[in-house]
């Protein structure tokens, strides 16, 4: 039985429904002793963009506030973490530090969706055959472990690179040496296997695994009832197993 999920989501991304407590209290249910909320980070963006996937600026204080005052108030049940779920755009990520450290966060996970940015770049989960795509996405994911500031690699497969397997696990082979070398988790996302969607790849992990990578399993809840243990559903279970993570 795991213990720990540092992958957890609020209404403010618009697309998680429940409340933080309503998150909180399926945590102590399914036995987690550490849960942490890691919400699409804002972005200090100049252009007036408004994305349709993450809170607004004006949105992360209370945010903060929020989970923070359930922290103190199920202290003795759980131990409840402040993260964010960050994407490294380059041309605002020092501002966006800057914001994080001023409010005094836990951590933060990467979770890079965007190449190289969400305003003019492409998503990454959208199939593709490129090989100058699936590149470019391993290089701003190193780039951006390379800044240390990321408590582990969420969806590190979330890359929906359609073209030639071994091209594939050639490029993403430089993001598990990265993450072995420097001791980064990679995560196995519980959502995209209840969602149906193209990742976790078992050709990926079982690359990362060979390579002697360390896995963390992240719920990436996005209601309440998805923070549970991955043995509660068969598909779950069966991707593990065949991966080899041992929960």
């Amino acid at each position: 039985m795991l213990t720990e999920n540092y992958h957890t989501h609020t209404v403010r991304c618009k697309h998680a429904t429940g409340s933080e407590r309503e998150y909180v209290e399926k945590a102590i249910e399914n036995g987690f002793r550490v849960l942490g909320f890691s919400d699409h980070t804002p972005q200090p963006y100049e252009s007036g963009f408004v994305s349709p996937i993450r809170m607004d600026m004006d949105q992360l204080d209370d945010y903060v506030d929020t989970v923070r005052t359930l922290k103190y108030e199920y202290a003795d049940r759980i131990d409840i973490r402040i993260g964010l779920e960050v994407e490294y755009f380059k041309g605002y990520f020092d501002r966006l530090m800057k914001e994080i450290r001023s409010r005094e966060l836990d951590y933060i996970i990467l979770g890079q969706h965007y190449v190289p940015d969400e305003e003019n770049g492409f998503y990454a989960g959208n199939a593709t055959d490129s090989e100058e795509r699936l590149k470019d996405y391993v290089d701003i994911v190193i780039e951006a472990l390379e800044t240390h500031e990321f408590m582990y690699l969420a969806h590190p497969d979330l890359i929906h690179f359609t073209g030639d397997r071994e091209v594939y696990l050639r490029h993403m082979t430089r993001i598990c040496e990265y993450a072995r070398d420097n001791d980064v988790p990679l995560e196995i996302n519980g959502l995209g296997i209840i969602t149906g969607r193209w990742y976790p790849r078992v050709d990926f992990f079982r690359l990362a695994k060979s390579m002697g990578c360390r896995l963390i399993y992240g719920c990436d809840a996005h209601s309440p009832d998805q923070v549970s243990q991955p043995q509660s559903d068969i598909r779950i279970k069966t991707i593990l197993e065949e991966i080899g993570f041992e929960t």
